[in-house]
């Protein structure tokens, strides 16, 4: 018996198999079971085309058995088998796919596509084992040959025994070294857990010998073990299914078989495509946040399959940022996987699929709050921080996508409510969408600066999350209606006339020029008010950074001390105004307590630290003496 050497680039590349090629040793039952799956399709082509063979698919199966006493695990199929010259081609050349050969040679039309296209993932066999055993006898040869091979010294090819057609694979397991369990590849449950993750829906029978406990024959208060042959796999997925077929139960109890979440499916989409790329999906929009949702650990991305069998468990590039919460898988037969299976070599393929799921997702959940409004708010109170995230980042790109999905609370309707509802429902002649912001709905609707905009019948949307008004910045307007926040030092409110003019006289202005003088530099100017009612002053804001926006970045653990330009504003109508009048008159240090009393009231009411609270204490002191 002759042995063989592989080809000096074959060595090359099975050294690069054994040890860098796949991400994880697990990946080597995926590979032999996906060749045991193309064997068989196989034979299935080979009946529709040989009147003499018949495809009885009750025959047909993957026979999986681990042998710990001799550290063996061994992997048989009822498929089509090898000639001498096939193994020669290819088991002897790496790289040589007979999967790959047969697509070219055969049009598939009816779904039984054929897994293997590289001709390489046999050898992945040889992370786990220090010699693997082929035997095996094809259709075409009542001879069976033996091919055995303990690495990159080469390989043997000679006859064999084997009375059945089809193929047996036997890896001898590598003994634990002091950085690597392997024991684990011939323990029952490790070898059912990687089937049921990588191969569960391979379309033949996976069939494994498995221990079970049942009470003895003689005694029913006694168990014992036996070993009984079960099916591993569930072979036909759901999203292969008609969706007439399936129950929302059936949905949900996918959903807790593939552990997306410990919670149920608030929704489901099941999607089949079959056009420029042919794919099938099912997406679940969960119910609860998960626990590390928000956090730097959390991963978001779907399932990926290639014609059933599992590549990538986050396939992070299916899914925007915006809509991460989504879970589920996507499979597809036309996807151009890379020599490992595990990464696409061309992502056109990816980005058509992630384009058609990102609407099937956008449209799904515009249907939710249309016709289930009280299911979206549940929804929405668990990822809608996220979608206002979306709107924000990437300079606004996704607006467009996200902003219908956008809900707020309503200051007249006491709910959230969608920014299309709010644009119907806006006044005659009113031009600005408005909005106010604080840390929570009870404390918005009794700031001062809400008083006059409700006193004139505008609804105004209340923002208490810290990436509710950075959204709305970078969103700027919605339906050709710009937002306004009712700190804005324009709010096209109408005033009188003959008030505006005497808060703004000669006098007033030296009034304020000297409060301004008064707080050197902590705010950028002091004027009256046009929208106090009862409360006599606050602080607003001019430019783009508002104070809610400041207060976000200054807890920023690396901001730049970015502040916004603060306005103190005074109630012209108020009793306070008339005292700030008076002692600007007759009491310069009287002056100066009200204007630092009024500041730092202002900074209360806005949520604001007070620069100095020893300070303030002892001026209120001094007002009740």
């Amino acid at each position: 018996m002759e042995k063989k050497q592989f080809q000096a680039e074959s060595k090359r590349l099975l050294e690069m198999m054994v040890n860098s090629i796949y991400s994880q040793k697990e990946i080597f039952l995926r590979e032999l079971i996906s060749n045991a799956s193309d064997a068989i399709d196989k034979m299935y082509y080979r009946s529709l085309t040989d009147d003499s063979l018949s495809f009885e698919k009750d025959r047909y199966a993957i026979y999986v058995e681990a042998d710990k006493d001799n550290r063996k695990l061994v992997m048989k199929d009822t498929g089509i088998g090898m000639t001498k010259e096939e193994l020669e081609a290819n088991l002897g050349t790496i790289a040589k796919s007979g999967s790959l050969a047969f697509k070219k040679e055969t049009k598939i039309e009816d779904g039984h596509d054929i897994i293997g296209q590289f001709g390489v993932g046999f050898y992945a066999a040889f992370m786990v084992a220090d010699k693997v055993t082929v035997i095996t006898r094809s259709i075409d040869s009542d001879q069976a040959y033996k091919w055995e091979s303990d690495g990159t010294d080469g390989y043997t090819i000679e006859p064999a025994e084997k009375e059945d057609v089809g193929t047996v694979i036997t890896l001898h397991i590598k003994e634990n070294t002091d950085d690597e369990s392997y024991d684990e590849y011939l323990e029952e449950y490790r070898i059912k857990a990687i089937i049921k993750k990588y191969s569960d829906f391979i379309r033949y029978p996976i069939k494994m010998n498995v221990t079970v406990s049942k009470p003895k024959e003689d005694n029913e208060d006694e168990y014992a073990e036996y070993q009984e042959e079960q099916t591993i796999n569930s072979m036909v997925p759901i999203w292969r299914k008609n969706k007439s077929e399936l129950k929302d139960s059936d949905y949900e109890q996918f959903y807790q078989d593939k552990r997306y979440g410990f919670d149920k499916p608030l929704e489901h989409i099941h999607v089949s495509v079959d056009g420029a790329i042919r794919y099938n999906a099912i997406l679940f929009i969960p119910e609860h946040t998960p626990f590390d949702y928000y956090s730097k650990e959390y991963e978001k991305g779907l399932e990926l399959y290639a014609n059933g069998v599992l590549i990538m468990e986050k396939c992070a590039e299916l899914l925007p940022d915006y809509f991460s919460f989504v879970k589920g898988m996507v499979d597809s037969e036309d996807l151009s996987l890379n020599i490992s299976r595990e990464m696409l070599q061309h992502d056109r393929q990816l980005k058509l699929i992630a384009k058609n799921i990102k609407s099937k997702i956008k449209s799904q959940l515009k249907t939710m709050l249309k016709k289930e409004p009280d299911k979206y708010e549940k929804f929405y109170k668990a990822f809608g921080r996220q979608l206002k995230f979306g709107v924000y980042n990437d300079f606004g790109a996704n607006k467009d996508d996200l902003q219908d999905l956008l809900l707020f609370y309503s200051s007249t309707e006491k709910k959230l409510v969608s920014l299309s509802d709010y644009v119907s429902r806006m006044k005659e002649g009113q031009t600005y969408i408005y909005y106010a912001t604080g840390e929570s709905n009870e404390r918005i609707a009794k700031l001062p600066q809400t008083e006059m905009v409700a006193d004139q019948g505008y609804e105004i949307l209340y923002f208490t999350e810290d990436v509710d008004e950075f959204a709305i910045k970078m969103l700027r307007s919605y339906d050709e209606k710009e937002f306004m926040s009712v700190s804005s030092a324009d709010l096209d409110i109408e005033t009188d006339e003959k008030q505006e003019e005497e808060t703004n006289s000669e006098e007033n202005k030296k009034l304020f020029e000297k409060m301004k003088s008064i707080l050197d530099g902590k705010v950028k100017d002091v004027r009256t008010s046009k929208r106090l009612k009862s409360h006599p002053v606050f602080l607003a804001a001019d430019g783009e950074i508002t104070l809610e926006m400041e207060k976000v970045l200054q807890a920023m653990p690396d901001n730049q001390n970015v502040k916004a330009e603060k306005v103190l504003e005074i109630n012209p109508n108020h009793d306070v105004f008339h005292s700030l009048k008076q002692a600007y008159e007759e009491d310069e240090d009287k002056l100066k307590l009200y204007t630092n009393l009024l500041y730092n009231q202002a900074l209360l009411i806005e949520g604001l630290p007070l620069e100095d609270p020893v300070e303030f204490s002892q001026n209120m002191c001094k007002v009740m003496v």
